[in-house]
C-alpha cells in the first residue's frame, strides 16, 4: 500500500508543475515545490530530534505553511497532532501535553500564551517558530534561517508501517477535557481509497478545504485532491463564515467538489446570492457532521442542481462509515432528513441493541463499525477505549458509534438516523430524540436555526429549552404563536417548554452548534 505521505511524492514525479494548493488569498504553491519544501521540514525535524513514532503538534492557522508541515511530519515517520489557533491557550497546551509531543510548530502569535501553558519541565518540546502562516514564505523563511545557524543535513523518507499512527484528532470528551482519536496509516488509506472509489476524482478537480485541520473533514480534503494531482483550495476561517464571500470565492476559484457541514451549506442558500454567480465547474457538493435541515437542502438543490450531493456519515472514530446519493429532486411534502445510507465498501456495520445482541432490519439499535478505517484506540485512555468497543464472539472488535439507526427494510436497506444516544431522553413516558423536535421547529418558515436541549428539573424530571434563531429577527414568531405552531407540528410530549432567541446559535470551531454553550447560557 502507499503511504499518505507517499502521496504527494508521487503527484509530484506525475505532475511536478500542477499546482498543488492555492490559498483564498491568492498563494500558490506547485506539487514540485511543496514536495521539496515538505522534505525540508523532514530534515529540520530530524535535527530536532523527531523519531518515527513521536508526535509533533501544529499550532498555526491553515495555510500552505501547515500543508507542507503536515507532510513533512509524516515523512519523519511521526504523527501530526493539530490543534485550532483559535481555541483557549489552555486548551491547546493540554493537548500537546496529553500526547507528549517532541516538537511544536508555532506562529509567533500563539507563543507567548502557549509558554506560559504549556510547561512540562524537562519534558518540555522544542518550539519551531513561524513569523507567520500564508503562501509557504513564513515557513521557507524560517527553514532557510535555521539552515544557517545550525545546518541541518539531507535525511530520507522514514520507513513506516501500516499500523503505525498518523495524525492525532482531538475531539470533546464527556470528561470535560478531549479526547485523542488514534488514526494509522491503514486507516487514512482505506478512507481515500473509497473516496477514489466512489467521487473519481482526477487531476484537473478542485477540492475546497472549508473545515479547518485539527477536524475530521480535513482528510478528505487534504488527501484525495494530492493523491489525483488535483488542486486543494484553502478557505481561512473569517472567509469561511461569511456567506456572501464565501459564495463568491467558490465561482471564483472554479471548484469542482465541496465539502463541509449542512450548517455552512445553509447559510450559503439563504445569504450567498447563489443566483449570481457562476456554478458551472461545480460537480460534486459534500456534507457531513451534523444532518442537513430538509428545507435549507431543497432550496440549496433548487439554486445549484447541476451537482450531485452525498450525505455522510460518520464520527472521527471512522471517518466516513455511511453515505447516502441525494436525490435530484426533493419532493415538497418531504420533512425528514434523508437516510444516512449504506456503509462504505472498506468498512462492515451492525446494529446492535442494549444488550450488544444484533438485531434485525427494521429494529432500532446502534450502529456499530467494523474495519480497516477504525481508529486504533483514544490517546493513553485503554480503559476509555475497551468500552468504546464491542467484541463479537469471534473476537472482532466493533466501535460502538453511540448513534440510533434503523436499517429501511423496503429501501435498499440504507441506514436511517435516528438520533444519538446520549440526545435522547424520557419524557412522560415516551423516549424522546432531542433533534426530531430540532426537525419539527426547523419546519416554521422564519426559522434559520434551532436547538433544543433537555434541563433537568426536580419537580419534573426534564425541562426541554429551544433556542432559535431568526432570519428576520423584527419579525420572529411570538411564543404563543410558536407553541402553537410546535402544537401541530409535534405530539405533544416534543413541545418544548422553554423558547430563547438569539442572533446567531453559538458554534463550535468546526461550525457545528455548540451545544455544551448553550447549556451554560440556560
Amino acid at each position: 500500500m502507499m503511504f499518505i505521505h507517499q502521496l504527494l511524492d508521487h503527484s509530484a514525479q506525475t505532475t511536478p508543475q500542477h499546482t498543488a494548493v492555492e490559498e483564498d488569498e491568492g498563494g500558490t504553491i506547485t506539487y514540485h515545490d511543496l514536495a521539496a519544501l515538505s522534505n525540508r521540514v523532514r530534515d529540520r525535524l530530524r535535527y530536532l530530534g523527531v523519531r518515527r513514532g513521536d508526535r509533533v503538534g501544529i499550532y498555526l492557522r491553515k495555510s500552505i505553511d501547515t500543508v507542507a508541515l503536515i507532510f513533512g511530519i509524516l515523512k519523519t515517520g511521526a504523527a501530526y497532532v493539530p490543534v485550532d489557533p483559535g481555541a483557549p491557550p489552555a486548551r491547546n497546551a493540554y493537548i500537546l501535553n496529553d500526547c507528549s509531543v517532541k516538537v511544536v510548530v508555532v506562529e509567533k502569535c500563539f507563543e507567548e500564551r502557549l509558554r506560559s501553558e504549556i510547561g512540562r519541565g524537562d519534558e518540555m518540546p522544542s518550539f519551531f517558530l513561524l513569523e507567520g502562516a500564508g503562501s509557504g514564505l513564513p515557513l521557507k523563511q524560517a527553514l532557510d534561517n535555521l539552515q544557517a545557524q545550525e545546518p541541518a543535513p539531507i535525511t530520507e523518507t522514514e520507513i513506516v508501517s501500516p499500523d503505525d499512527l498518523a495524525y492525532i484528532l482531538y475531539t470533546s470528551g464527556s470528561t470535560g477535557k478531549p479526547k485523542g482519536v488514534m488514526l494509522s496509516h491503514r486507516n487514512a488509506v482505506s478512507f481515500i481509497d473509497w473516496c477514489s472509489e466512489v467521487f473519481e476524482p482526477n487531476d484537473k478537480d478542485r477540492f475546497s478545504s472549508h473545515a479547518p485541520f485539527h477536524f475530521d473533514l480535513s482528510i478528505l480534503d487534504i488527501y484525495v485532491p494530492i493523491k489525483h494531482g488535483a488542486t486543494l483550495v484553502l478557505i481561512g476561517a473569517e472567509m469561511g463564515k461569511d456567506p456572501t464571500r464565501l459564495a463568491a470565492l467558490i465561482s471564483q476559484k472554479r471548484i469542482t467538489s465541496w465539502y463541509s457541514t449542512p450548517s455552512i451549506l445553509s447559510f450559503l442558500a439563504q445569504y450567498g446570492k447563489l443566483q449570481q454567480h457562476d456554478y458551472s465547474a461545480l460537480r460534486t457538493i459534500l456534507f457531513a457532521g451534523e444532518v442537513f435541515p430538509i428545507k435549507h437542502l431543497r432550496t440549496l438543490k433548487s439554486l445549484l442542481p447541476k451537482p450531485r450531493y452525498f450525505n455522510l456519515y460518520g464520527p472521527t472514530e471512522t471517518n466516513v462509515c455511511t453515505f447516502y446519493e441525494i436525490p435530484d429532486y426533493i419532493p415538497e411534502e418531504r420533512t425528514q432528513p434523508y437516510p444516512i445510507g449504506k456503509v462504505c465498501s472498506h468498512l462492515q456495520a451492525i446494529v446492535v441493541d442494549e444488550q450488544g445482541q444484533e438485531v434485525p432490519s427494521g429494529q432500532e439499535g446502534e450502529l456499530c463499525i467494523s474495519g480497516f478505517g477504525v481508529m486504533q484506540g483514544y490517546w493513553n485512555l485503554p480503559e476509555r477505549t475497551a468500552r468504546a468497543f464491542l467484541v463479537d464472539p469471534s473476537g472482532q472488535p466493533w466501535y460502538k458509534t453511540g448513534d440510533i439507526v434503523v436499517q429501511d427494510v423496503n429501501v435498499n436497506g440504507n441506514y436511517i438516523y435516528i438520533g444519538r444516544r446520549d440526545r435522547m431522553i424520557k419524557r412522560r413516558g415516551y423516549r424522546v430524540e432531542l433533534g426530531e423536535i430540532e426537525a419539527g421547529l426547523y419546519r416554521h418558515h422564519a426559522v434559520k436555526e434551532a436547538a433544543v436541549i433537555a434541563l433537568s428539573d426536580e419537580e419534573n424530571g426534564v425541562r426541554v429549552k429551544a433556542f432559535l434563531s431568526c432570519k428576520e429577527a423584527e419579525h420572529r414568531p411570538s411564543l404563543i404563536e410558536l407553541k402553537r405552531f410546535c402544537a401541530e407540528n409535534l405530539p405533544v410530549y416534543m413541545v418544548p417548554d422553554l423558547f430563547a432567541f438569539r442572533e446567531v446559535l453559538p458554534k463550535t470551531s468546526t461550525d457545528k452548534i455548540d451545544y455544551q454553550k448553550l447549556k451554560e447560557i440556560a
